[in-house]
């Protein structure tokens, strides 16, 4: 069998690269190694030497996202796909959650505060002006929290509790497209690791304390019933969404977890972040899922969000 290379492409993190090289070649299977990717200019249809590669960095670096695609060409299989991850975005994944059953909180995607970058008042002719601002705090309520509609790790995120608060807030987004999302009282929270699209973890978590803090070590028995659900959510949002990697993250009000965020392709894995447990738990499952897919034959990846876009329900019936 001809030897079949893994390779992991990172930016600035310093723990999870290397733990997931290292397990995997220490797994030792067949004819299976892992590697940290070095790659220069890349030329036109380049066939790529890696039968598998994990992406960490590319939604930060054009150049890496360019060269991933171009590998997928070639055959290899990226953890997690280039082509939808350029596409997707935090309102249309609350949208299709909505229609799967999820539990969304209210949202509603707001225009550009100001014009985009090569753009003027000429271009937004088809924007309704002034905009029903009423009828959205009516809908939305407060609190409630203004953040982009696309983009991760709480930048751009604004906690308001009133009109005037968020007016304030809004003045300071700039071009970014946002969105405002009802504000959940919640008494519980969760951010779980989702790998394979089979094997979920469930962290407690709590995003008000400081970052280092967030996640919650010994914390009371999670009822089964919630953790059950929780555990169907992260599946069905990451069978549908096609993310073999990504975080799913739940507010929990009156027992009713809430999907919150599950745009998060490239997670936090630090182990001075996430703890000891929740770090070797990622770093194996990872591992195990990036050679089995490296075993697996290749065939073109199974597009499952593209049966939503057509209209059909085949994800919500079929999550295998």
């Amino acid at each position: 069998m001809q030897a079949m290379k893994i390779g992991i492409i990172y930016g600035m993190e310093n723990t999870f690269p290397g733990a997931v090289v290292d397990r995997i070649n220490a797994m030792r299977a067949p004819d299976v190694t892992a590697e940290h990717v070095k790659i220069g200019g890349i030329r036109l249809a380049e066939p790529s030497p890696y039968r598998v590669i994990i992406d960490r960095i590319s939604h930060d670096i054009p150049f890496y996202r360019a060269w991933l695609k171009n590998a997928a060409l070639s055959g290899t299989r990226i953890i997690n796909n280039p082509f939808w991850w350029s596409a997707d975005d935090k309102f249309f994944n609350y949208s299709l959650a909505s229609k799967l059953g999820v539990a969304i909180p209210r949202t509603v995607l707001l225009p550009h505060k100001s014009h985009p970058p090569g753009t003027t008042d000429r271009s937004m002719r088809n924007l309704a002006y002034p905009l029903d601002w009423d009828g959205i705090f009516e809908y939305v309520g407060f609190p409630a929290f203004l953040k982009p509609h696309s983009g991760g790790g709480w930048k751009s995120v604004y906690k308001v509790s009133n009109p005037e608060e968020f007016f304030r807030a809004y003045d300071e987004t700039g071009d970014l497209c946002m969105t405002l999302q009802q504000g959940i009282d919640f008494n519980e929270y969760f951010r779980c690791y989702v790998v394979g699209r089979e094997h979920v973890h469930v962290m407690q978590y709590d995003p008000r304390r400081p970052h280092a803090e967030r996640y919650v070590k010994d914390g009371p028995p999670i009822e089964p019933a919630l953790y059950g659900r929780v555990v169907r959510d992260c599946l069905t949002l990451c069978r549908a969404l096609g993310y073999d990697l990504n975080t799913v993250e739940f507010a929990v009000q009156d027992g009713v977890p809430y999907a919150i965020d599950f745009l998060n392709p490239a997670p936090d894995a630090d182990l001075y972040s996430v703890g000891p447990a929740n770090f070797e738990w990622i770093v194996k499952t990872v591992a195990e899922y990036a050679v089995t897919e490296a075993l697996r034959d290749v065939v073109v990846p199974d597009y499952h969000w593209a049966h939503f876009l057509k209209g059909t329900s085949r994800a919500s019936g079929d999550l295998g």
